[in-house]
C-alpha cells in the first residue's frame, strides 16, 4: 500500500477538541464527516481491536506499520479472505474497527461489505480501495461504510480518517466531494445559513427525521426497519422524501447536506441515541 506519497493535505479538518466530542461532532476532513452511532472513543485510552481484510500481504504489513502510529495500543487481526474475515469478525465481537477491501478475490466487495453491516452493525467498517470513483465512494457509503479510503492517500491522511471515524464521523475523501456536493444544497435553495435549519423547516416529519439520524448512523434500510419497526417499503418512502427535502439524489449526498444544514444524530434522534444492536439469531 503505498502510504508515503505525498499527497495535498485534507481541508476543513475539524479541531481536537471538536472531534473528542464523539457523536455530537460534525465537520469535513477531505471530504464530508457526519455524527455516526459511536458513542466511546477508542482512540482515548484502551486498547483497540482492529480486523483488516486485505488478500495483499505487503498491505497488511504496510497498514500495521500506519495503524500503529494511533495514539493508544492497537491489537490487529488480519484476514486475507473473506471467509477468515467473516469468522474472526464472528469471534471477536469486540471489534472497534474494519478495515476493508473491496477487490478480494472471489468475492463482491460491496456484498460483503453489507454483510459486515447488517451482521455487525455495532462495528464500524472504513472501505480500503484503489478505486477513486465517485460512484464506488457513493455506493460504500450507502451500504454503510464509515469511511473510504483510496489505497494511494499517505499515511497521515489515512491516520486522519481512521481518528474521525472513531471520534464519531464518516470520512470522504477530497477527490469524491466535490461531485457528491455538486448539486444545490437544500439550504441554499431554502434560502437558510448552514447550521440554522430544522428538520422541519426542510418539510422532514417527526418520523422521517428519525429515519435520517439513522442514516447518519450509517444503518442500511433492512437495520432501519428493524430499529423503528416498519416495513422496508414504508422506510423507502421516507428515505425517498428525505431526498427530495435535502434536494439530493443518494445516501451519501444526504449524509454531506445534513452536515452542511448542522442536523446531528443528537437533534434528530436525541442525546442518548443507542449504538445499533447485533441482530439476534
Amino acid at each position: 500500500m503505498p502510504l508515503d506519497r505525498e499527497l495535498s493535505t485534507p481541508v476543513n479538518v475539524r479541531s481536537a477538541q471538536s472531534a473528542a466530542r464523539g457523536s455530537g461532532a460534525t465537520g469535513y476532513a477531505a471530504g464530508g464527516v457526519l455524527p455516526s452511532a459511536r458513542t466511546d472513543n477508542p482512540v482515548i485510552g484502551g486498547t483497540m481491536k482492529i480486523l483488516v481484510v486485505d488478500d495483499h500481504p505487503l498491505i497488511l504489513a504496510a497498514l500495521g506499520h500506519v495503524l500503529k502510529q494511533l495514539e493508544t495500543a492497537v491489537e490487529i487481526l488480519d484476514a486475507q479472505t473473506a471467509e477468515t474475515g467473516r469468522k474472526l469478525a464472528g469471534e471477536h465481537p469486540d471489534l472497534d474497527l474494519v478495515l476493508l477491501d473491496l477487490s478480494l478475490p472471489g468475492t463482491d466487495g460491496f456484498a460483503l461489505l453489507e454483510e459486515f453491516r447488517e451482521q455487525h452493525p455495532a462495528t464500524p467498517v472504513v472501505v480500503l480501495s484503489a478505486s477513486e470513483r465517485p460512484e464506488d465512494v457513493v455506493r460504500a457509503l450507502d451500504l454503510g461504510a464509515m469511511g473510504y479510503v483510496p489505497k494511494s492517500a499517505p499515511n497521515e491522511v489515512m491516520l486522519q480518517a481512521l481518528r474521525l471515524v472513531f471520534s464519531g464521523g464518516i470520512y470522504v475523501p477530497r477527490s469524491a466531494i466535490a461531485e457528491l456536493a455538486s448539486e444545490g444544497s437544500a439550504a441554499q435553495r431554502a434560502g437558510a445559513a448552514p447550521g440554522k435549519v430544522t428538520p422541519r423547516e426542510i418539510g422532514l416529519t417527526d418520523r422521517q427525521a428519525e429515519v435520517l439520524g439513522l442514516i447518519l448512523q450509517g444503518l442500511p434500510n433492512k437495520l432501519i426497519c428493524r430499529r423503528l419497526n416498519l416495513a422496508e417499503g414504508t422506510v423507502k418512502i421516507h428515505v425517498a422524501a428525505i431526498l427530495r427535502a435535502l434536494n439530493v439524489h443518494n445516501r451519501t449526498q444526504a449524509v454531506i447536506e445534513a452536515s452542511r444544514l448542522g442536523l446531528t444524530i443528537d437533534g434528530l434522534l436525541g442525546p442518548a441515541s443507542p449504538r445499533p444492536e447485533a441482530p439476534r439469531p
